[in-house]
């Protein structure tokens, strides 16, 4: 808000002048008229000059005093040659000044990226720039993760996109098959939200390298040539990037570090989605996607079942959960109460009779008696 209060300022500040100070025959409303598109042009190319970076202006200032050098010295020779007449040469001399500066300016904003900042004593070091500074990779553009990121607060500093990127993402908006349409407008929406965050600077940086073909290559050599990480979630980049000695910040791996911990031993509930690849095997989902693999439970596809973590194996690509269920015989034998014995009476030993051991005799008088 600060910054477009100061460009009205400057906006009125150049109307005033022209209209106070008439430069063509006290004709102010011409005057006014042409202070207005000049004040509109340096508004558009402030706000064009704020995008770039210190390597491009210091390129475009330099190619711009050569080529005035360039173009004093050839007015110079003009000027000794008597062959043309003062009007012809005062025109070749400006068309040439405009011409040379032109090609100038041109130039060392192109090559500006080339000039090393640290020799000039660390007066103009952008150390602070290149340790912001983040390369876009297309994958993590069409992902879209990145925009919700930033908005969090966790990534912020200049976010490269280069010129190859955009033009990848192009094609693929442009491509016949509708999926791979969808993908490449989705990553051109991120682009406009990921601008539109607060404390995140998009840098467009107009820049290739026609000697390499792959798209991740040049994704290498620029973060190398800047000093500056990738952001990705592309496996193969990843790793080449960090045998190549650039730092890489992986999405999915910041998506793993956040999922809750799993430890074996522990007892979740999953829902049995379809057949593992093993023998007898289920495999489930969780909310965020990590593949549960569950032994047994083949036969519970479509059910909700509770089952034992056994280990966990956490990889770069993401994370995976190993389970048991319970075999049939088990299951069963836990769900069954326990049979009930029948009760056991304890021996009776017979009466004595009158101190001595009960006869036949004895019996049948006893039963008779009843």
């Amino acid at each position: 808000m600060d910054l477009w209060i100061i460009r009205a300022l400057l906006f009125v500040a150049i109307l005033v002048s022209g209209y106070f100070v008439p430069a063509f025959r006290s004709d102010r409303i011409l005057t006014v008229s042409i202070s207005a598109v000049l004040g509109v042009f340096i508004l558009l190319a402030e706000m064009r000059i704020r995008r770039l970076s210190l390597k491009t202006l210091l390129g475009a200032a330099i190619g711009s005093i050569l080529g005035i050098i360039g173009a004093s010295l050839i007015s110079m020779v003009i000027g000794r040659m008597s062959l043309l007449n003062d009007t012809t040469e005062t025109f070749l001399q400006l068309i040439i000044l405009i011409l040379m500066t032109y090609m100038g300016l041109i130039s060392g904003a192109n090559k500006g990226e080339y000039i090393d900042l640290t020799a000039l004593g660390g007066f103009f070091s952008d150390g602070a720039v290149k340790k912001t500074a983040k390369v876009l990779d297309t994958s993590v553009i069409i992902d879209g993760r990145v925009a919700d990121i930033c908005k969090t607060g966790f990534l912020e500093g200049t976010l490269v996109i280069p010129h190859f990127v955009l033009r990848e993402l192009q094609q693929i908006a442009d491509s016949a098959d509708s999926a791979k349409r969808n993908r490449g407008r989705r990553g051109l929406d991120v682009l406009e939200k990921i601008k539109g965050v607060p404390g995140v600077s998009v840098n467009i940086l107009e820049k290739d390298y026609p000697d390499v073909k792959e798209v991740d290559l040049k994704l290498i050599e620029l973060a190398k040539e800047m000093g500056a990480k990738i952001v990705t979630n592309d496996f193969n980049l990843n790793k080449v990037s960090q045998l190549r000695g650039v730092d890489v910040l992986n999405i999915n791996e910041l998506a793993n570090a956040l999922k809750p911990v799993v430890l074996p031993g522990e007892t979740m509930k999953v829902f049995i989605l379809k057949e593992g690849k093993e023998y007898n095997q289920g495999v489930a989902y969780l909310d965020d996607g990590t593949m549960v693999v569950v032994d047994n439970a083949r036969r519970m596809i479509g059910k909700t079942i509770a089952t034992q973590v056994t280990s966990v194996l956490q990889t770069t690509a993401g994370k995976m959960i190993f389970g048991r269920f319970p075999e049939e015989s088990e299951s069963m034998a836990g769900s069954q109460p326990p049979r009930q014995q029948p009760e056991r009476r304890p021996f009776e030993k017979p009466p004595l009779t009158n101190g001595r051991i009960p006869t036949a005799e004895d019996d049948k008088e006893r039963l008779k008696g009843r």
